[in-house]
Parts: structure tokens; sequence; C-alpha cells
């Protein structure tokens, strides 16, 4: 038997906490809920879950603290939950390397549609019939690989969150085409994600901190439409 995913939820509410539990066990999830943020630092270490969900209005450290605390060292999928519905906190939460916000109140059914969608992206697994070099992108100084979720630039594997990953191996398989926000925001965060266009720039911003402009190529913004990955004459 195949062993169960394991979600750690983090939320001040045992109410709340108890209920996600619930609906996540009767989708065959293993769970476990911590109240604060220095639980929650200690649960990850010990429980390591294969996804977070983390409310922001924690008591000690708040739920961005714990967030970046966790991206220091480790690429497991988040997903904020939050009474703020406010543009400028989901930002903020997916700048910090959240892997998707859902506001509260929510609905049972979307909940656990998101925690399985972002674990179906951050666990991608490729398919026996496809060809390895199908899923790696090679370009001087640079080499994205979707077998393992791993970036090689300038001769170092460079650390990278699973949607930055996805974003810069879609646009660099397509060189030189234009893609709009919203094609991007489809493809990579899904017809179900209720975020907005900005998602798209906050990404496309840290995967440039990551890596500088090459002479043989950039990733390009191509102004009042979108982006794509410019190769370089």
């Amino acid at each position: 038997m195949a062993n169960k995913q394991k979600i750690l939820i983090v939320d001040d509410d045992t109410n709340i906490s108890d209920l996600i539990a619930l609906y996540l066990t009767k989708e065959c999830f293993d769970t476990k809920c911590v109240e604060d943020g220095d639980e929650a630092l200690k649960a990850f270490s010990v429980f390591q879950p294969n996804l977070i969900l983390l409310d922001l209005m924690l008591p000690g450290i708040d739920g961005y603290q714990v967030c970046r605390e966790i991206r220091k060292t480790s690429s497991t999928p988040i997903i904020m939950l939050s009474a703020k519905g406010e543009v400028f906190d989901k930002v903020l939460g997916l700048e910090l390397g959240a892997d998707d916000y859902i506001i509260k109140p929510f609905d049972s059914k979307e909940l656990v549609a998101r925690v399985k969608a972002v674990l179906r992206r951050t666990q991608m697994l490729p398919s026996p019939s496809v060809e390895k070099e199908n899923n790696i992108v090679s370009y001087p100084d640079l080499e994205i690989n979707m077998n393992n979720y791993s970036v090689i630039y300038m001769g170092k594997k460079i650390d990278m969150p699973p949607k930055e990953l996805e974003l810069l191996h879609f646009l660099a398989s397509s060189p030189n085409q234009v893609f709009t926000r919203e094609q991007l925001l489809d493809h990579i965060w899904g017809y179900e994600y209720m975020g907005d266009t900005r998602t798209v720039d906050v990404h496309v911003k840290r995967i440039r901190e990551k890596m500088t402009e090459h002479e043989h190529w950039a990733l390009s913004t191509v102004w009042g439409i979108g982006y794509k990955f410019e190769l370089k004459k």
C-alpha cells in the first residue's frame, strides 16, 4: 500500500484546523495540526509533510515568518490561509514562496481540490513512455530538468520552487514565443486558480533575481503583452 500524503495544518483556531483535518482525512491524507508558528517549525522537521496549510495570523511567529524560515531550506509546497483578501497580502505571500493562497471562509471541496492540484504540480513524475530528453531544456549555461525538478545555472544548482521552475521550463521550451500573463497563469496555475496576473509578475521577478541576463538568452518582458524566453543573435 502506498504511503499516505502528509499535510501539516497550522491554525490557532482549533475548530478550523479540526474541520480541515476531517476533510483531508476523508480523502486519505495523513494530517497533523499545530496552533502557532514555533510549533509549526518543529513539526515541519519531525512530521516531514508533503504540503503545509499555513494560516497567516498566528500567535508568536506569524505565517509569513514561518514561510520565510521553511523556504530557507525546503521547497515543500505551502498554501496560505487568510481572512485577508487584499492583493498586497496575496502578493507578499507569493513573494515569500507560497504556492497558493486561499481566503477564509472557504468551501471544503475547493480546499481539497487546491491541495490535490498543488501536490500534482509539485510531485509531477514523467510518464514511462516519455523520453527523458523531452523533459530537459538546455541552453548555454542553463539546464532545466523536469524529471527531477532541478535547474543548473552556470554550473551550479539553483534552488527554485516548483512553480518558478515550471514557468521557466514552459517559456524556455518555446524560445522567442510571446505568452500573455493570462496564458501563463492558466498553464502553470490552472483554471481553478483564483489568483490574478500579478502572480506571474512575482514569479518572473524571483526567477530573474536568481539568474542574471545571459549573453545568449534572457527572460524578457514584452511590454503590454507578457513574457518570452528570448534567444539573442
